[in-house]
């Protein structure tokens, strides 16, 4: 069972909520040299297409500041500046117009260099995600806590966010990353005991697929399903796209958010009467051309659990022995040959996805319309 969500304050990076109950937001960060303006942008553009809410840019040199307008402009997505050490870095991403600034105070050092930072944050409405790593701990820290243990990730998060409370500034998200999962998981159970500030979640230097996907799945997954978490990163050593694609199974799985199709298939056994495998991986690689709305759909092979699964997806084929069982909302359709059986169901997951999808329009036009009445209706009353 997935608790409630920990109730944390709400702030707003660009266009998107963050915390307060807002939807987990997806985050990603390019791989490119932020000054190559042009393959910052396609870059940004394939994160924002495949699903990432916020996109966060490297900003190291002057040349990555300079380039952020354009980038700010063009992106069509809010941009984080990822900044260290340069105050100067930071004032001109904030003139640039970027959504949020990734920056440790800390860092920074200099008081004054820090409130000029901080109050121009908050002139234009900025937030600030401190964000502290297991690998980059003050060197007082581990030698206090015997190394990057989770108090010692709570203690450095904590003392960075005191630097901008005392600024007087509070529009702060947290990230407590380490690369070792159950250390990762503690401490942000600690540091959400401690705040109520916005979490951003994730399993740092997580490594390549598979294995920093299934680091990244049980350790996100495990806070997400306590309820803990606001904002998260999958980070792979790949494309930057994979990250947002694991992201998005990672909160589908959880129910926290459908965006694509959920493929519920049978691992196959000796009851098969065909190739499982083959036919859902002929099913998978269809689907993922297809951009369909979210919708479940379940491949089976067998008659001891496949009509059972099948009739409860929404819509879903039990494979036989040169023929299929076809499903659809839970009724049964009838019988397909088996040389049909991938086109008659993604025939019909076309059909159901897209009657839901103009279901679920037709119930906002109808709520925002209720709204809009409903508003008028009490303007009028008070005039």
């Amino acid at each position: 069972m997935i608790r409630a969500r920990r109730q944390s304050r709400k702030i707003r990076v660009g266009s998107v909520e963050i915390g307060g109950g807002a939807p987990i937001a997806i985050q990603s960060m390019t791989t490119t040299k932020t000054d190559d303006v042009q393959a910052t942008l396609i870059q940004a553009h394939a994160l924002a297409t495949q699903g990432a809410d916020i996109v966060r840019v490297a900003v190291p040199h002057p040349g990555d500041a300079a380039a952020l307008p354009v980038i700010v402009r063009e992106a069509g997505v809010p941009i984080v500046a990822d900044i260290h050490f340069s105050y100067r870095l930071a004032l001109m991403a904030l003139e640039a117009g970027v959504a949020g600034l990734r920056l440790n105070p800390g860092n920074i050092r200099d008081p004054k260099q820090i409130a000029i930072v901080v109050a121009e944050a908050a002139e234009r409405g900025v937030p600030i995600r401190v964000g502290v790593n297991a690998g980059s701990l003050d060197k007082r820290l581990l030698a206090k806590h015997g190394g990057s243990t989770p108090e010692a990730l709570v203690e450095s998060a904590l003392h960075e966010v005191r630097i901008l409370e005392d600024e007087g500034f509070t529009a702060i998200k947290i990230s407590v990353k380490h690369q070792n999962v159950p250390q990762m998981i503690d401490a942000y159970r600690l540091l959400a005991e401690a705040v109520d500030y916005p979490l951003h979640l994730g399993v740092t230097e997580a490594g390549p697929p598979p294995y920093g996907t299934l680091k990244s799945a049980i350790g996100i997954g495990t806070l997400l399903a306590e309820g803990i978490g606001d904002t998260l990163r999958v980070s792979l050593t790949a494309d930057p796209v994979e990250e947002v694609k694991v992201a998005k199974q990672i909160l589908q799985t959880l129910g926290l958010r459908r965006t694509t199709f959920d493929l519920v298939a049978c691992p196959s056994c000796g009851r098969a009467e065909l190739d499982v495998i083959d036919l859902t991986r002929q099913v998978q690689e269809r689907l993922e051309k297809m951009n369909l709305p979210p919708i479940q759909i379940a491949v089976m092979g067998c008659e001891v659990n496949g009509p059972g699964e099948a009739r409860d997806a929404d819509v879903g084929i039990a494979a036989g022995p040169g023929r299929g069982l076809l499903f659809s909302r839970g009724r049964q359709i009838g019988w397909v040959p088996a040389d049909r059986m991938v086109d008659a169901l993604l025939d019909e997951a076309v059909k159901v996805a897209t009657e839901n999808a103009a279901v679920e329009q037709a119930a906002t036009e109808i709520t925002e319309s209720a709204t809009t009445v409903w508003t008028t209706g009490s303007e009028a009353k008070l005039v």
